[in-house]
């Protein structure tokens, strides 16, 4: 057992994993859209991204998890970590993003209010490691060099010639820890012409994006490098405030810093970094071409998810979220097929989904940011029919949740119960309504849905009226804290 390890394993706990789940993943359109990100996505494995990143983290027996994350997708990641039997995880919110700088500034403030010499381990929610055993021997160098005052990088051994990442040139080693080197420089994304040199170079390396360092050299170096950073971040912090389960940062403050990644604010500019090279099968899964090469794929090379036919097709990613899709005679195609989209587009040309993307939200279509199907902290609603003046739509509460107590202005409802139990409010009264009856709530009545039962409540919503935005919503009372 190398020394580095041998210190690795005296010191775990003292490892805490600092997860960023502020991404919307828009080159993954139409399964991932700023409403529920490829970080809440099962892409690989039966787990979604988020869950998989903090069960590296436990695998590695690091601490429990700081998760940094927009205020809006706050309930989902609870839900997540909750499946997976992570109840201690930390979840801070941010008012709005301001890139990882701040973010990851946030963790470390926190963190070094109670052990300022405590090794943090910043990482993407939404990126994929295959192999977790060089991962962990890469984690015990760089937490010995991040005790030594280092800040810390993995640099990725590179598969292909990609312009979608950023290289590293490793330098010289550093002679006190094995396995651990300067870095000489970092390219942001090469030109085409660039990269095949990069990639046939050994020094070069795909830059991951994932940190280790004390918090309070993250903080030392801050302060230097992003002074404005360190006091608006610093300042939020102290003026945090605790909701529910959550810590949100203050508005005011946590607004007024610069949205900049660290890359820019720190790690360009500081003389502290270092880098582990390794491959342990790391992709930031940042195109639907990245997720086909780490698929599993069948003898044509190609890639089926979901309800899904090929024929005399090759070199293909398929997946369909619920329609039948068949696809016969090509090769090199993307489709990717959801109940309220259809995306299809060569292989080569991934990188530019994002673009069609800035097209949708330029012409106001919600399909750009959101899914048919809408997650609350009480479970999901999707819309089955809309026409003039109704919609119907499937309503999912879980067992013991409940929806806030609310009125509109503009709309009666008409809930008919499929699945389960439900206790209503309306007005004065409650009562029960079971499977395959239904009860109508007139335009103005104060109501509440709730599943009192150990199985979801399943009901199908009929609403009618000349207005049937979801901001006709009056809420007298949310268990949720939500206005």
């Amino acid at each position: 057992m190398s020394t580095a390890t041998q210190v690795f394993l005296q010191s775990q706990k003292s490892v805490i994993p600092v997860i960023l789940s502020g991404g919307t993943g828009s080159r993954l359109w139409p399964v991932s859209r700023s409403s529920y990100p490829k970080q809440f996505w099962p892409l690989l494995t039966q787990h979604t991204l988020l869950q998989e990143t903090a069960l590296r983290a436990q695998r590695a027996q690091c601490g429990s998890p700081i998760v940094i994350c927009n205020a809006e997708h706050r309930f989902i990641i609870a839900e997540q970590l909750r499946e997976i039997g992570i109840s201690d995880a930390r979840i801070v919110l941010e008012p709005v993003g301001r890139n990882s700088a701040p973010a990851i500034a946030a963790a470390a403030f926190l963190v070094a209010e109670t052990t300022p010499d405590a090794v943090l381990w910043v990482m993407a929610a939404d990126a994929a490691i295959t192999d977790d055993k060089p991962l962990q021997d890469a984690l015990a160098k760089a937490e010995v060099a991040a005790q030594a005052g280092r800040i810390v990088t993995f640099g990725i051994k590179p598969r292909r010639a990609e312009t979608g990442y950023g290289y590293i040139e490793c330098g010289q080693p550093l002679g006190d820890i094995p396995g651990v080197f300067d870095v000489s420089r970092f390219i942001e994304k090469p030109q085409e012409q660039d990269v095949r040199a990069l990639v046939a170079d050994s020094r070069y390396l795909w830059n991951s994006g994932m940190f280790v360092a004390q918090a309070k050299t993250f903080l030392t170096e801050t302060e230097q490098y992003a002074p404005e950073v360190y006091q608006c971040v610093k300042q939020a912090v102290q003026a945090r405030k605790q909701d529910i389960d959550f810590e949100r940062l203050d508005v005011d403050t946590f607004s007024s810093s610069p949205d900049i990644s660290v890359d820019y604010a720190l790690i360009e500019h500081t003389d502290r970094i270092a880098v582990v090279p390794g491959d342990f099968g790391w992709s930031d899964i940042g195109s639907w071409d990245a997720l086909w090469e780490i698929s599993a794929k069948d003898d044509d090379n190609n890639v089926a998810v979901g309800d899904v036919f090929l024929d005399k097709s090759r070199n293909c990613y398929v997946r369909s979220d619920g329609v039948l899709t068949t696809v016969v005679g090509v090769e090199d195609l993307v489709v990717v097929v959801t109940r309220d989209a259809v995306m299809v587009v060569h292989r080569d040309r991934t990188q530019d989904v994002k673009k069609i993307v800035n097209r949708l939200n330029e012409a106001g279509r919600p399909e750009a940011v959101s899914h048919n199907r809408s997650y609350r902290p009480w479970g999901f609603y999707e819309g089955l029919i809309q026409g003039d003046r109704f919609q119907v739509k499937r309503i999912v509460v879980k067992p013991g949740h409940k929806l806030s107590l609310q009125k509109h202005f503009h709309r009666a409802e008409h809930w008919i119960v499929v699945g389960g139990t439900a206790l209503v409010t309306r007005d004065e009264e409650q009562m029960m309504v079971r499977e395959n009856e239904s009860v109508y709530l007139p335009l103005g009545s104060v109501h509440r849905l709730e599943n009192p039962g150990r199985i979801p409540l399943t009901l199908i919503e009929v609403q009618s009226g000349p207005y049937l935005g979801e901001d006709d919503i009056v809420r007298m009372e949310d268990v949720y804290s939500r206005v």
